[in-house]
């Protein structure tokens, strides 16, 4: 399972909702089916990433949101009661299951007309499995990674499936929504093409981050994760895995720690400063800031590619 947290409050909230939205199911489905006063199909998206490839594949013909703002964490999204009213009113929730555990609550909830899972196409088979010689985070052992849009190949097979869902529920835009997708897997097939070729030749394969988010971006460029925390970003390493990572930067001469845009840098620096490594970004494109190296996926999918070939280094 992916990782989940406490949320008593929020699911008590969620409880107290699900029987107002009963109450107004009736209206509600009626109101989701029927022709909007825009004309377009309303698309709530539960993060960044997927809200940009279902924006991607509508072009005009939607209007789509995120439940994550700007600049927060989506591990940690909780719902207010005026969100989940928002999915109910929603023609389409786009969200990946087990990722935000009050995201599929209030999906439970709500009863939103559809709902389009991005697990099943994106394929999560990676599990966390500590390295022998890395840190050991055996609290996570098992859990399942769901970062899978850190590799373009498996966020096209999503945006393909997501194609094909939207195109059900809106058969007059489906030709326009079929051309938007082959433009978007053209541009991820070359961001795919660029990483193969900029991450042939590396120095070094082992890419020591801050967060355990970048398994599917290594496994499909032949790199090896190795984590200073596990799958939530804010968490603390404990002193014997700090060490662990500490020895395998030394023994492996590791030269750079990447630490990420949306948590602090603090334990990634530590490292850094402790093997006398450089410290750089690599963002895991959970949500876009000011921060952000661009303002698309794609612009810092680059970014990150840039700052891998100068951490490796790679020719």
């Amino acid at each position: 399972m992916m990782r989940s947290r406490p949320l008593a409050a929020a699911g008590t909230a969620l409880l107290a909702l699900a029987g107002l939205l009963a109450l107004s199911a009736c209206s509600g489905d009626a109101a989701a089916h029927s022709p909007r006063a825009d004309g377009r199909l309303h698309v709530t998206a539960s993060f960044y990433p997927l809200q940009f490839i279902t924006q991607r594949i509508g072009g005009d013909a939607v209007r789509v949101s995120s439940l994550t703002r700007p600049g927060a964490e989506p591990h940690d999204l909780e719902l207010t009661p005026r969100d989940v009213a928002h999915l109910q009113d929603s023609d389409l929730v786009v969200y990946l299951s087990g990722f935000q555990p009050a995201v599929d609550d209030g999906i439970a909830a709500a009863g939103p007309p559809a709902t389009f899972d991005a697990a099943p196409s994106a394929d999560l088979n990676l599990t966390f499995t500590p390295i022998e010689d890395g840190a050991k985070k055996q609290n996570e052992a098992g859990s399942t990674d769901p970062h899978f849009w850190l590799d373009p190949v498996r966020l096209s097979a999503v945006a393909t499936a997501l194609e094909a869902s939207m195109a059900r529920l809106r058969p007059d835009d489906a030709p326009a929504f079929a051309r938007n997708l082959t433009a978007l897997r053209a541009e991820l097939a070359a961001l795919d093409a660029d990483y193969r070729r900029g991450l042939s030749a590396c120095a070094n394969p082992d890419l020591v981050t801050s967060h355990n988010a970048f398994g599917y971006l290594a496994q499909r460029y032949d790199l090896r994760q190795v984590p200073i925390t596990g799958l939530s970003p804010e968490a603390e390493p404990q002193p014997r895995e700090l060490a662990d990572v500490v020895d395998f930067v030394e023994a492996n001469h590791v030269r750079t720690i990447y630490y990420e845009t949306l948590v602090s840098p603090a334990v990634a620096e530590t490292v850094a400063r402790e093997t006398g490594a450089a410290a750089a970004v690599l963002d895991p494109i959970e949500g876009l800031t000011a921060e952000s190296a661009g303002t698309t996926y794609f612009e810092v999918m680059r970014a990150n590619l840039a700052n891998l070939r100068h951490g490796q280094p790679c020719r």
